[in-house]
């Protein structure tokens, strides 16, 4: 049976490391590499921190991992100087040719707050439509008391006050899930700016990683941003309510970023986008978060640890998304993540039975 959330914590809290690596309880079998690497995504960032803290100290399988952002985890990952790259975004038809036999295995989902920097604003006090997002990323909207954000919160007494919409500046798969979101429910978006990893931004200023973000926002009055919903509660930022698809304004939480889930075809290899769900309930700013790997792998020892990490990953780890404000995977959704793990090769032969 794989390591439980429960016991890898006791491990993690002091408990020394399994003395013996066995395949049957969740560790990589002996003769198993003991360090792996991987780079790439900060929006998931908190729960790879616990996850491989955690398996380290059960399995003694250490993983080196660096949040630099998701252009940065798939340039590693095409350049293969990583065991692994992660990606917030879908690989564009040119990465996957420049890195062949690339597949993506979702871990997470997790939602993209808006968030903002306002003397006595608590979180979701406000509220704010994709459109009005959009208009003030173009630089469009430039002052909160706008009447169209006025409009949009009837009773609400709204600031003369600057905006400063704060940006990724990396490459960055949060980036992508917010551009694909905005392309989405704006036709000016989509024709001025589109999505992508990185784009040419209007207006704002710019931050590094998520984290890079967050703390812009703290730093300047008026500012409005997004982060994955982890990192607003960590900064202590108050987020707005976003309108879905149902017209409904919603706050970014796990029940809503679950809700993006549902009603969403989920095809084999899992590379779908979560935005604008068509869930009356659906948070409309959320996005599933891969590890991007290759399937036919040359070392065996190190695919042999890759594996049994991403297997306990995707079944008892995902106990440990849900207290860092990440949603677990649907059963559909582990069923296919793991189908593809389980897809993973060493010369053509299955990295672990």
């Amino acid at each position: 049976m794989l390591p439980t959330a429960r016991s890898l914590a006791a491990h993690s809290a002091g408990a020394p490391a399994l003395a013996v690596l066995d395949q049957g309880n969740g560790c990589p079998p002996s003769g198993s590499a003991t360090a792996l690497t991987g780079a790439g995504a900060t929006f998931p960032a908190p729960i790879y921190t616990r996850w491989f803290d955690a398996y380290a100290s059960a399995c003694g399988v250490r993983v080196n991992y660096q949040a630099i952002g998701s252009g940065g985890g798939i340039r590693q990952h095409t350049e293969r100087t990583v065991d692994f790259g992660a990606s917030d975004a879908i690989l564009t038809p040119e990465q996957f040719a420049a890195a062949p036999g690339t597949i993506m295995i979702p871990t997470v989902a997790g939602a993209v707050a808006i968030v903002a920097n306002l003397d006595g604003l608590t979180p979701g006090q406000l509220d704010v439509s994709g459109d009005t997002i959009a208009k003030i990323y173009l630089g469009q909207i430039t002052r909160w008391n706008d009447p169209r954000l006025a409009a949009e919160n009837p009773g609400q007494d709204l600031p003369d006050r600057a905006i400063t919409p704060v940006r990724r500046s990396d490459g960055s798969g949060t980036t992508n899930i917010f551009t694909t979101y905005l392309s989405k429910v704006s036709s000016d978006w989509q024709q001025q700016v589109g999505a992508g990893t990185s784009v040419q931004w209007p207006a704002g200023v710019g931050g590094e990683g998520n984290a890079g973000v967050a703390g812009q926002v703290r730093q300047i009055p008026g500012a409005i941003g997004y982060v994955e919903l982890a990192y607003a509660k960590q900064n202590n930022l108050t987020w707005l309510g976003v309108r879905n698809q149902a017209n409904n304004y919603v706050q970014p939480s796990l029940e809503s970023t679950t809700a993006a889930m549902e009603g969403i075809e989920l095809p084999d290899n899992m590379q779908v986008m979560l935005v604008d769900s068509a869930n009356p309930s659906a948070y409309p700013i959320a996005g599933f978060t891969w590890l991007v790997v290759y399937q036919n792998q040359t070392d065996r020892a190190k695919a042999q640890s890759l594996v049994a990490l991403m297997r306990w990953a995707l079944t008892d780890g995902q106990a440990m998304a849900e207290p860092l404000d990440y949603a677990q995977l649907s059963p559909t959704a582990q069923q296919k993540a793991l189908a593809l793990v389980n897809s993973i090769s060493v010369n053509g032969q299955p990295a672990l039975p």
